[in-house]
């Protein structure tokens, strides 16, 4: 249902407010038109008892569009003109200084309106005003998520989601918290991030899915401005879809001035492409392209695997790190796909630490299969040992590769076992030419992975380091954050191809140019 009366009350509140910076300021706000269906749509559309059908509206757009106006105006019509006694409105951010900044927009505003200025009580010291007529109040929130249980939330205006740091602030603030309202807003608005494990890539990840219709959830409100990874970035029509106020409150000029710094210098291009354009991009651009990879998530069972020859490729990294185990079956007769099963460790008593430090939902991928973990503070190698011994009952384990570092006890004991260990180089002459094969076979779709989530957050991890003659490896120092099951992937791939009759037969111009087609 739509309520045409409490749309437009909520769009007169706003368009008698004032605009508070450069140029812009003493200008009355006046809504952009997407802007106005914004409003119209959140305050306007009910349920049949008349309270609002959305409590979570999520606004991704990038920056520059008058975010933090419009979140400041809806910060001061859910606080005095929303007919709640007694309301709560909080803004948060990822710390204090940023929540601030829509906090001092709205403070602006308020001194700019004379009717809120007799009403509302100013208390500066705590980022707090009050709306004296109903005994209401925003204020802004710091970001520890502990001290925050309890809170009577009737809105909270959350600033750049993207840049928290995990999920605590968004779940104590979201989850229950308004229960006691008749319709709490939760106003979620932020620019695209880098960060595909955040709790802003999981909102926008829904939001994505409800736009595309393949959710439905009827209280969530989603509007994502920006351009769709096939999109030109450099095409001028795509700078005009991703931001809605160019040419209003940007200036085209300027965006063409970052436009140009972008292409001269590549460390520039990401950041416009996030911050302009809205794009979801890494902070450093990969090696594997992530679309083709994740085209290769064809299904792995590993029921239908029993009794298949495999090879398998064996990381430990370090006994407080991760270790990886890889198996690649390859193609057999009437299959020409090269199927991967991988298995990874941690310490038990290092998870949640790790957790918090890596901000990688490392406890999310135990629960699910995607990893375990051995007892202690340190990688129990015993216990992986007796787990691959499993492993070989059900597959057939023909040989293991390994790095050669840290590894002797372990692949002693392997040996002992019956298993054929091969002790494998981290350079150039050794890791080239399944590397390259593995980029070969994930362009022609040759690779099933089951879009393992640990395995393919390895992969977008990896940069490669280049030798002169145009040889190339995974580069652990660059790659700051892990591929240890990519290195045991490359492992297992070189042994499978070599075993099987197949040898490294890699028209290396050809795959440059199919990236470069795919990247131009």
């Amino acid at each position: 249902m739509f309520d045409e009366k409490k749309a437009e009350r909520a769009v007169k509140f706003i368009n008698n407010l004032k605009h508070t910076k450069g140029v812009w300021h003493g200008v009355p706000f006046d809504l952009l038109p997407w802007q106005d269906k914004i409003i119209r749509d959140i305050f306007g559309t009910v349920k049949e008892d008349g309270y609002r059908k959305y409590n979570t509206a999520y606004v991704e757009i990038p920056k520059k569009n008058g975010k933090s106006e419009l979140a400041a105006a809806i910060a001061l019509y859910l606080t005095c003109g929303d007919g709640e006694w007694g309301a709560e409105v909080y803004g948060c951010a990822a710390d204090r200084q940023q929540a601030s900044i829509v906090f001092d927009v709205a403070v602006d505003m308020v001194d700019q309106c004379p009717a809120l200025k007799k009403r509302i009580k100013p208390i500066l010291s705590q980022k707090r005003l009050v709306y004296m007529p109903t005994a209401s109040f925003y204020q802004v929130l710091s970001a520890e998520a502990f001290t925050k249980h309890g809170l009577n939330v009737h809105g909270v205006i959350f600033d750049e989601l993207h840049a928290q740091p995990n999920r605590q602030l968004y779940d104590v603030m979201t989850k229950g918290s308004g229960d006691a309202r008749c319709q709490p807003l939760f106003f979620l608005i932020t620019t695209a991030g880098t960060d595909r494990h955040s709790i802003c890539w999981e909102v926008h990840q829904k939001a994505d899915d409800i736009i595309r219709g393949k959710k439905h959830d009827p209280t969530f409100y989603p509007v994502i401005y920006g351009i769709e990874d096939s999109d030109d970035w450099t095409d001028e029509a795509n700078w005009y879809k991703a931001n809605p106020s160019l040419d209003h409150t940007i200036d085209i000029e300027k965006v063409r001035m970052a436009f140009i710094s972008a292409k001269e210098n590549p460390a520039e291009e990401n950041l416009f492409r996030q911050l302009r354009l809205n794009q979801w991009v890494k902070q450093s651009v990969r090696w594997m392209p992530m679309h083709l990879w994740d085209k290769c998530s064809f299904e792995v069972n590993p029921e239908k695997l029993k009794g298949r020859e495999c090879y398998g490729g064996l990381d430990l990294s370090s006994s407080i790190d991760i270790t990886a185990f890889v198996l690649v079956f390859p193609p057999v007769p009437d299959d020409d796909k090269y199927y991967v099963l991988p298995y990874f460790w941690i310490p038990e008593e290092n998870l949640d630490l790790r957790v918090r430090r890596d901000h990688v939902p490392y406890d999310i991928w135990k629960q699910q299969g995607y990893l375990q973990t051995t007892e202690g503070n340190v990688i129990h190698y015993g216990f992986i040992e007796k787990f691959i011994e499993e492993l070989w009952k059900d597959y057939n384990i023909k040989e293991i590769a390994f790095d050669r570092w840290g590894a002797v006890q372990m692949t002693q004991n392997l040996e002992g076992a019956g298993f054929t260990v091969v002790p494998f180089g981290q350079g150039y002459k050794d890791m080239s030419p399944p590397t390259k094969e593995l980029m070969k076979l994930t362009l022609e779709e040759k690779i099933a992975h089951g879009g393992h989530p640990v395995l393919s957050w390895m992969m977008d991890n990896i940069h490669v380091r280049t030798d002169p003659a145009g040889n190339i490896k995974p580069d652990k120092e660059k790659s700051t954050e892990k591929i240890d099951g990519a290195v045991a992937l490359i492992m297992a791939l070189d042994r499978a191809i070599r075993n099987e009759g197949s040898k490294f037969d890699i028209n290396e111009n050809s795959t440059e140019e199919m990236l470069d087609k795919l990247w131009s």
